[in-house]
């Protein structure tokens, strides 16, 4: 495990912000929640608050661009974890109740960000807040993007940047939504990494022989679309620039000689400032080369993907108007403050100084010049776990509930380091981290009250809780779930009820929206249908797509026997059990469709997927 200079490893994420806060005078933290806001809040009333943020490891992103002419706020995740849909919450009323004239939600195209923010917006929408979210998706890596659509990376900052100037001098809700959308575009990005990152306590996320880089990797380390041999500075930014503009890439930015570019030189978090040098003016170089104006160029460490040593490439096409708003002053400690200007390497040297006549003491060598000195980073089956092997829907009891949580606790818990391993082959290595906050949650929400008894409230009380602290795709995805299976239980008292609620949490995973209010709040999301890569939902995993769905989907199947006359309910659950424990296996050989995993060729996923796997361990964990 590689070494990191933390105080703790589950600490990691809130101590970081907490320095930051303390070294800048204009950012405060909101009571109970990662959350960084302006000390100006005030400051907002009757202009349209911006919130943006995703998992920590990214830094300066997200915290650094809170501030006038930026963000109103972030929400930070753990390392590379999306953040809580509780503290998502918790910002927007926070900004709300300052006095936002309007909420925009910036939003990086990750399923675990959309699933997040967007459950926060329903919620928020539902007590009144005007709140609108743009999803930003400018990875130019893959030719063919797939079902998850173009990942969101280091252009966000860019649109960050558009939308705070937009909010500063007073635009409308409206108005900043739609040329934010029309700045997302026109811009393009992609990494390229020399080796891996790790997250604090867990082992690199891949592997790179000496002699390799990687094209078009994510920033929380998920592979990209191909591995070759290191070149020089100068021969790598020309593959890469043209990756990003090859017409038969459906990801690709149109880049036409005369077009005018922002262009971005960011440093994934391992690179010398030195290699970071070298490759801007290569970038310069090459693009001016094309015939292309870069109007400005910012270079420096914007989105990281921790010790990442890499870097990624950004280009907006800019006209005169976004170039004021990329130009218009801001008090964000991570924007950089630069002359505006436009970048070149045919910039005019100052002519070298004459050398001056040599005094007469020069000859003989007194007053000669001394030589210098140099020194040298449950589910489904929750609902089972009420089941208590009784299949009974009034209630088994508070201490039978107990001893059942307290069994898929501890296993969650003592599989930590395996789901780990299994999700770093899908990059970032956290699978474990996130099933080990959601054991710690329960445990925590066990010990402050006991838990109610009734099977409907227990599923409800559990999804509220995940929903607030699990974090990740995971969290809210079992918090749909668990809502949805608590809402079919209701009212009944009979063994198919739990094949009932098994098969309409599913449903609602799959809609993936709140299953409380989806005939009652539209999903809202501003994404134009000419954006086609990003897809019109939150989520939306089927069968077969190598996710925890699997496993669940199989279950589902075994427990519908629970309709058959006579049926056994400790029977149909062992064979739920069984059946969920091979689907989880046999995602070894499926080629993933959705989540960070799509984004691997399906010969590099030799193991079965960590979240089916979970998933079938809870089931086993409620039988016994």
């Amino acid at each position: 495990v590689p070494k990191k200079l933390v105080t703790t490893v589950s600490g990691c994420a809130d101590d970081a912000l907490a320095g930051l806060v303390a070294c800048n005078p204009g950012l405060r933290l909101l009571q109970g929640h990662r959350v960084v806001l302006r000390d100006d809040l005030p400051a907002i009333r009757g202009r349209v608050a911006l919130l943006s943020g995703g998992g920590s490891g990214h830094e300066p992103a997200h915290a650094g661009y809170v501030g006038k002419g930026m963000l109103t706020g972030v929400v930070a995740g753990a390392v590379f974890a999306s953040p809580s849909v509780g503290s998502v919450l918790a910002a927007i009323r926070a900004v709300a109740q300052a006095g936002a004239a309007g909420i925009l939600l910036i939003v990086k195209n990750y399923t675990g960000d959309r699933l997040n923010f967007g459950m926060a917006l329903e919620r928020a929408r539902a007590e009144g807040a005007d709140v609108r979210m743009v999803v930003v998706g400018d990875d130019c890596a893959f030719a063919t993007p797939g079902k998850a659509g173009r990942r969101g990376i280091c252009g966000t900052v860019l649109i960050h940047k558009v939308a705070g100037a937009l909010a500063e001098a007073g635009a409308s809700l409206d108005e900043i939504e739609k040329k934010v959308m029309a700045a997302t575009k026109v811009m393009g990005t992609l990494g390229l990494s020399l080796s891996p990152c790790s997250i604090p306590g867990s082992k690199p996320s891949f592997q790179l022989a000496e002699d390799e880089m990687e094209l078009g990797l994510g920033i929380h380390g998920e592979a990209g679309v191909h591995r070759m041999k290191v070149l020089p500075a100068d021969k790598a930014v020309e593959t890469m620039l043209k990756h990003m503009t090859d017409p038969s890439n459906a990801s690709h930015l149109s880049l036409a000689p005369g077009s005018s570019v922002v262009l971005v030189v960011n440093n994934l978090g391992g690179l010398s400032c030195l290699e970071l040098g070298i490759v801007a003016g290569a970038a310069v170089r090459c693009l001016e080369n094309r015939g292309i104006c870069i109007t400005r160029a910012l270079v420096g460490s914007f989105m990281t993907a921790l010790e990442m040593a890499g870097v990624s490439l950004t280009l907006m096409l800019v006209d005169e108007e976004l170039v004021r708003l990329i130009d218009a002053k801001t008090t964000a400690m991570a924007w950089p403050n630069i002359l505006a200007g436009p970048a070149t390497t045919r910039r005019e040297e100052v002519p070298a100084p004459t050398e001056a006549p040599r005094k007469p003491q020069d000859e003989t060598g007194i007053g000669t010049e001394l030589p210098s000195l140099v020194t040298p980073p449950p589910r489904a089956s929750v609902s089972l776990r009420n089941v208590q092997g009784c299949m009974s829907t009034t209630g088994p009891g508070t201490a039978q509930v107990q001893r059942v949580l307290e069994r898929v606790c501890s296993t969650l818990l003592d599989m930590q380091d395996k789901l780990n391993e299994l999700d770093r082959g899908a990059g970032d290595g956290d699978c474990g981290h996130t099933h080990a906050r959601a054991a710690q949650a329960i445990r925590e929400w066990m010990r402050s009250h006991p838990p109610p008894a009734v099977p409907a409230q227990l599923l409800s009380a559990l999804a509220d809780v995940l929903l607030e602290q699990m974090g990740g795709s995971s969290g809210v995805l079992y918090g749909l779930f668990l809502t949805a299976a608590a809402q079919r239980l209701r009212g009944r008292s009979d063994s198919p009820a739990w094949a009932d609620a098994m098969d309409a949490g599913i449903e609602a995973m799959q809609r993936s929206v709140l299953g409380a209010v989806a005939s009652q709040f539209p999903l809202g999301i501003p994404i134009p249908p000419e954006f086609p890569c990003i897809p019109h939902r939150y989520g939306g995993a089927a069968p077969g797509d190598r996710t925890m769905l699997d496993s669940l989907f199989a279950a589902a199947q075994a427990l519908h026997s629970l309709h058959s006359p006579g049926a056994d309910p400790l029977q149909v659950l062992a064979a739920a059990v069984q059946s969920a424990e091979a689907a989880a296996e046999a995602t070894r050989h499926m080629e993933a469709g959705a989540g960070r995993a799509s984004y691997i060729r399906s010969s590099r996923l030799e193991q079965p997927d960590p979240g089916a796997v979970a998933v079938a361990a809870v089931l086993g964990a409620v039988l016994k």
